[in-house]
């Protein structure tokens, strides 16, 4: 790809939603420019489960792979991050990098993903992704037949929904409620499904670097575990969609995609978790899939169009 040249298609994020629409795009001759800043969500984790064929597979290696493959059809991959894209006045866009370069595209895939908020606790951040997990389907096989504790966050549904999830794994399930305020029906719902309530807030965890002791609360009681779940906060990397003007949902805060990815800025896609947060690698990776088929068509649309206008 040269400085002056106009892609059809780029791709910012180069994780698992952008690699799949990468394949795809590239495979349909596609010229695509993929775009990415070298920081992944699954950094941390050993290895990603949940996607069939791929189960097990470290993180790294799987977006090593992904490169490989999109590159190997034609693709080109930038490593750096977009600052701003904007609409030229034929209707493509300018992507404005870090480096002052600029790629033109005729459509754009955002696929930034999104940023886990994680609570003020000490030692949670360092153990994240290894020993403090968030989603049961992803790490719950993993610590089965562990003591395991969940620790409350802002989302009482989604931190009562990982102890019972978490309890099919193991017996031996204690939801810390960090100060959350439990009803007493939902207290009585989760203690009959064999999960032990600690109240309380959390101070800090237990254990050497590279262990997990526990969770030390702040009255001093400790709760022993070998591993641990909290529900962080997900922050979407929208910012680029905002800055275009897409449509924003007023109930959920999220950028509106349709079930394509396509927003409400022609010519603006964007799969994965910038749109989905609760999406897994597997779901990411299909919704880049659909993505690229809809744009490719959006694609041949313009074409058809311009050969007709052309002929006429």
């Amino acid at each position: 790809m040269t400085r002056t040249e106009i892609v059809d298609v780029a791709i910012v994020g180069a994780g698992a939603a952008g690699l799949s629409a990468g394949l795809v795009l590239t495979r349909a001759q596609a010229r695509v420019a993929m775009i990415d800043g070298g920081a992944p969500r699954n950094a941390p984790a050993a290895e990603i489960h949940g996607f069939i064929s791929r189960d097990g597979v470290a993180p790294q290696d799987f977006l090593r792979i992904g490169c490989q493959e999109v590159v190997g059809y034609g693709g080109s991959l930038v490593s750096d991050s977009v600052r701003e894209v904007f609409r030229r006045a034929d209707g493509a866009f300018d992507l404005r990098l870090g480096n002052g370069m600029t790629v033109a595209a005729r459509a754009v895939l955002i696929a930034t993903g999104l940023t886990d908020q994680l609570p003020s606790v000490p030692g949670l951040q360092d153990r994240w992704g290894i020993l403090v997990h968030h989603c049961p389907y992803c790490h719950g096989y993993e610590v089965r037949d562990q003591n395991i504790a969940v620790i409350a966050g802002g989302a009482k549904d989604v931190s009562m929904r990982q102890a019972g999830l978490l309890r099919r794994y193991t017996d031996r399930v204690s939801l810390l409620t960090n100060d959350l305020e439990l009803t007493r029906a939902e207290r009585q719902r989760l203690e009959a499904f064999g999960i032990v309530i600690v109240d309380g807030a959390v101070s800090h965890l237990l254990g050497a670097p590279g262990t997990l002791d526990g969770v030390e609360m702040t009255d001093g009681t400790t709760v022993t575990c070998e591993a641990a779940f909290v529900a962080p906060r997900p922050q979407p990397n929208d910012r680029l969609l905002r800055a275009l003007g897409c449509e924003v949902d007023a109930t959920s805060g999220l950028v509106i995609a349709d079930a394509f990815g396509q927003t409400s800025v022609a010519g603006v896609w964007a799969a994965g978790n910038v749109v989905t947060p609760v999406a897994q690698v597997i779901t990411a990776a299909g919704a880049g899939s659909a993505s690229a088929m809809a744009i490719n068509g959006w694609l041949l649309q313009l074409d058809l169009d311009a050969a007709t206008a052309t002929r006429r």
